[in-house]
């Protein structure tokens, strides 16, 4: 394989995530997060699908074969169970030139796997505000994540199938997750 692998971020992501589903608070699940669709309890099902969708994918397996959320009873068991089956697939150096196939088209295995480390990591901040660890992020992963969110969702082409929301102003002494929570519509102000 040639290039970015981008199995390290990813991991990355993986982790952070992880950290901050086992450190949350049942008692949490119905506070609201800055992702709209979702509460906590909601969001935290919606990663576990996450996790395993990335491995699906990068088997070649179809995207829609996962779930857009998957309920889960206990929080830490159901993602450490998602992570150990997608950490065999990531493993795995064909995962990352597989040609597979995304709602947005065709690619390789590590673009698909870059994909998810962007959402991931925006999704750690929606966790993390709305249970008011935002200081326990990682701000590398932000500052990575944000040009390709640039890249792949223009600013000028939100609206009608982009499932973002026009992105929000931030002063000049935005943080890395304020300038990339607020590329993909979130209010970086957001309080639980």
């Amino acid at each position: 394989m040639t290039g970015f692998d981008p199995r390290p971020p990813l991991a990355k992501a993986l982790d952070q995530m992880g950290d901050l589903i086992a450190t949350t608070d049942p008692s949490d699940a119905d506070r609201p997060t800055p992702c709209a669709d979702y509460t906590v309890g909601q969001l935290i099902d919606h990663v576990q699908a996450v996790v395993r969708r990335i491995g699906a994918v990068l088997a070649g397996e179809p995207f829609w074969s996962v779930p857009q959320s998957i309920p889960s009873r206990d929080w830490p068991a159901d993602w450490a169970e998602g992570r150990r089956l997608t950490d065999a697939i990531l493993a795995d150096d064909s995962s990352m030139t597989r040609e597979v196939e995304l709602p947005w088209g065709k690619a390789d295995g590590a673009s698909a796997a870059a994909s998810y480390i962007g959402e991931l990591t925006v999704h750690a901040w929606d966790l993390a505000v709305a249970t008011g660890r935002a200081e326990d992020l990682d701000p590398t992963l932000a500052v990575a994540t944000l040009p390709g969110y640039q890249a792949m969702v223009p600013a000028e082409r939100r609206g009608e199938g982009i499932p973002f929301d026009q992105v929000v102003e931030t002063g000049p002494d935005a943080g890395p997750y304020e300038r990339l929570v607020a590329w993909t519509g979130r209010d970086p102000g957001f309080a639980a």
